[in-house]
């Protein structure tokens, strides 16, 4: 696989040219991975394992695209084990949302989504929930193209989650999840960059460093 080479001086001029690099090699090497279904299975046991100590009710996700984790089915499990002796109260309890972009604000809203539930292509040709239900997640899964230390992500360059979360009042546990192959230790923030709360990998928790 092919290694990002570190930059030679560190220059803020540059930051966003370097993160178009980082960021297209990083999706080509994703979509290379000949263990990905491995590493997928293993980040959906890591991420069942973790939230075993949430106590959410309300939890956003995304819908993957481009040779994304898809975090759906461990997220359909943890609704479902709700509560065996009444699951379709425990469904209603524990609610599942995907992002709908606001065209107008450049942020994203998050809608109701469950198996098979009515859904439509976006602009960017992402699916979405069609017409269901807004909600506001307390707990929020973030797809990182790439990530670095002290809890920075390298996402798209949208900025639609960056936004997002400078408005959302109160703010969601954040998390991050990417193979472990996405690490970039020298990712170095922008000053808009805020940390993720946590970051999942199909080795553990990548962090917070424990």
């Amino acid at each position: 696989m092919d290694k990002i080479d570190p930059p030679c001086q560190p220059d803020a001029r540059d930051a966003g040219a370097r993160k178009r690099t980082w960021r297209a090699r990083l999706i080509a090497e994703r979509a290379r991975l000949p263990d990905r279904l491995a590493r997928a299975e293993a980040l959906q046991r890591v991420m069942r394992v973790w939230m075993v100590q949430r106590d959410d009710t309300v939890v956003g996700a995304y819908w993957p695209i481009k040779g994304e984790f898809d975090p759906l089915p461990a997220l359909h499990r943890w609704q479902e084990a709700a509560d065996v002796q009444d699951a379709q109260r425990a469904r209603q309890r524990r609610r599942l949302a995907l992002p709908v972009i606001d065209k107008v604000a450049g942020t994203l809203r998050f809608h109701v989504w469950y198996p098979g539930c009515p859904m439509e292509e976006d602009a960017y040709g992402i699916p979405k929930p069609k017409d269901t239900e807004v909600v506001q997640p307390t707990l929020l899964f973030v797809p990182c193209v790439g990530y670095g230390p002290g809890g920075y992500r390298l996402g798209y360059g949208g900025g639609f989650y960056d936004r997002t979360l400078a408005t959302l009042q109160p703010r969601p546990f954040t998390v991050g999840l990417a193979f472990a192959s996405a690490f970039v230790p020298w990712l170095q923030p922008e000053p808009h960059d805020v940390p993720l709360d946590a970051i999942l990998t199909e080795q553990g928790v990548a962090w917070p460093v424990e």
